[in-house]
């Protein structure tokens, strides 16, 4: 491949969804930050749900985006716990991956503690090639070439070669 089609991560997105503020947030927060090792920030709700008690802009989760080695470094770590095996339905039409974990205690170095429980979390991640910025910069920004754009079956090769992981029908 050539050096503008190579593909590359460009983040890694790890989110707890606790639908609702207090405590549970909390220790939902202290899960997401011993396992990524870096702050997270709360997420907030955009509408209101009156059956579940939701108000708008109310805290109702916690995500860390992590770019970088650190990113390709906890990839490999939640491939590890999945495996290496992802079902093919994970990868959407651009390529990006998105998969869940079922419990932190499955990470390593993790060890259950009864005043947390047990939580889950999703995992995206963002793929890219060189000269994706054009579509995101301030000053004429322009759309990315079909002919450029990630198709799901690279995202899928990508996978495969990169980290070792078995795409599953």
């Amino acid at each position: 491949m050539a050096g503008m089609r190579d593909i590359r991560i460009e983040k890694v997105v790890i989110n707890i969804g606790v639908g609702e503020a207090g405590e549970k947030l909390v220790k939902a927060q202290k899960v997401l930050g011993l396992v990524a090792k870096q702050k997270p920030v709360q997420t907030l709700s955009h509408t209101a749900v009156r059956d579940w008690g939701v108000r708008r802009n109310m805290p109702i989760g916690t995500r860390v985006t992590l770019r970088g080695d650190p990113a390709v470094a906890f990839l490999k770590e939640a491939l590890e716990i999945r495996n290496h095996r992802l079902p093919s339905y994970s990868f959407d039409p651009r390529g990006n991956v998105s998969f869940g974990i079922q419990d932190y205690t499955d990470f390593p170095g993790m060890k259950y503690d009864p005043e947390i429980g047990v939580f889950g979390m999703d995992v995206s991640v963002v793929l890219q090639r060189p000269g994706f910025r054009i579509a995101r910069r301030a000053s004429k920004p322009r759309r990315i070439p079909r002919r450029h754009r990630i198709s799901r079956d690279e995202g899928v090769q990508f996978m495969r070669d990169a980290f070792k992981v078995e795409v599953v029908e």
